[in-house]
């Protein structure tokens, strides 16, 4: 399906041997692909020899110029291989996926997009970046996927410092403070070109973006800098030289670039990659909510509170359910858009007030599994407080 005559693409390419997959989101979403492998030479580069260096710190504002100077040998070509699968004749093909990505610690760590490491639910038996080295020099390097986490369309890879070239990590800003117009730049690998940049604006913030897995990305950040398929997985930068978000998707009437792309906040990303760093998965409550103002909350038949989290649904064996939150029950329409009522109003989160739902994922995802965290929900006119005990988040979720 398609709103508004728009399909949202996730920019990671997906190409197989004998056929290309296109895959239908919910809500119109779009993964994108490519009919054609892109194979490109590799020059081997001796040497490498696992030497580190510090990030730099930024002072001012760098030009496009100067950023992909200065951090482009830091975003790197992700090449995954699939598991060999047969199709309806009995013949095995193998499928690819060619996407961005980029390092973000000296040990070796890269962040990516989820979507470029895992195949409708299937992860890759095999990834490797490519640096960029000097003029038109580039060198591969087996990768581990030290986890992956779809809901966020967030995945980290990880390389050995001692057979990579100079490792250059770019520094990580803060979403939270990016401003509608400012400067931005994209690097990454659009149709199988690699290392590309683009420069634009950010176009808004706080969008809504569709994961792989058909969860609500909050806070997702608008730019009119050209993305295209492969720009998956990359950084899009400030021109403080700071990531401010990993490049995801894009929106198109033709499929290609419109002057729509749309890129995973850094700050969602950055705590996402922490827990899995340390417990290989992320914290999960188990509820699906919508965000609810004062007033709408009193059309709701909400009374007494001045909005939050409306619990819509609960997933059975959740921490949620164990808590005892409760989902809703019916269902109501207000300007267009339709609430499931009847259920818990989550008011406050370890005594943060809750003022959307992405909010309370966010405040989540800084939380590792084990961990306990209370709740200050309205359920009818009363108030009520309990403790969830936070769980690793299952791959369907």
């Amino acid at each position: 399906m398609k709103r508004a005559g728009l399909g949202i693409a996730a920019v990671g390419v997906i190409a197989t041997a004998a056929l290309v997959l296109v895959i239908l989101l919910a809500t119109g979403a779009l993964p994108a692909t490519n009919q054609r492998v892109v194979v490109e030479k590799q020059v081997a580069v001796s040497g490498g020899g696992g030497a580190t260096q510090p990030t730099a710190q930024i002072t001012g504002q760098l030009t496009p110029t100067e950023i992909y100077q200065k951090y482009s040998p830091g975003v790197v070509e992700v090449r995954s291989t699939f598991p060999a699968t047969q199709d309806f004749f009995g013949q095995s093909f193998s499928s690819q996926a060619l996407g961005s990505g980029f390092v973000v610690s000296p040990k070796g760590y890269i962040l990516t997009n989820a979507h470029v490491v895992v195949d409708n639910g299937q992860k890759a038996k095999s990834v490797a970046v490519v640096f960029k080295l000097k003029g038109t020099q580039t060198q591969r390097v087996p990768a581990t996927v030290i986890g992956v986490d779809e809901t966020s369309d967030v995945a980290v890879l990880k390389v050995d410092p001692a057979k990579t070239p100079l490792l250059v990590s770019i520094p990580i800003g803060n979403s939270n403070a990016v401003q509608v117009g400012e400067t931005v730049v994209a690097i990454g690998n659009p149709l199988g070109y690699d290392f590309s940049l683009t420069a634009g604006i950010v176009s808004a913030k706080n969008r809504n973006l569709q994961s792989p897995n058909g969860a609500i990305i909050p806070n997702g950040i608008q730019t009119d800098a050209a993305i295209n398929e492969g720009n998956s997985g990359g950084p899009l930068i400030n021109a403080r030289g700071e990531v401010i978000g990993i490049n995801e998707q894009i929106a198109s009437q033709s499929g290609g670039n419109q002057g729509l792309g749309f890129a995973v906040p850094i700050n969602t990303a950055a705590s996402v990659m922490q827990q899995i760093e340390t417990t290989g998965t992320v914290a999960w409550l188990g509820v699906e909510g919508q965000t609810v103002n004062s007033d709408l909350a009193k059309q709701l038949g909400v009374r007494g509170g001045d909005g939050g989290v409306l619990v819509a649904r609960v997933v059975n064996g959740s921490p949620a359910k164990q808590a005892g939150i409760k989902g809703g029950n019916g269902q109501q329409t207000l300007q267009g858009v339709t609430y499931v009522t009847g259920g818990d109003l989550l008011l406050s989160m370890n005594g943060i007030k809750l003022t959307s739902s992405g909010q309370l994922a966010g405040l989540i995802v800084q939380h590792k599994p084990g961990e306990t965290v209370t709740l200050k929900l309205l359920r009818g006119s009363k108030t009520l407080t309990v403790k969830a005990t936070l769980a690793k988040r299952p791959n369907n979720f």
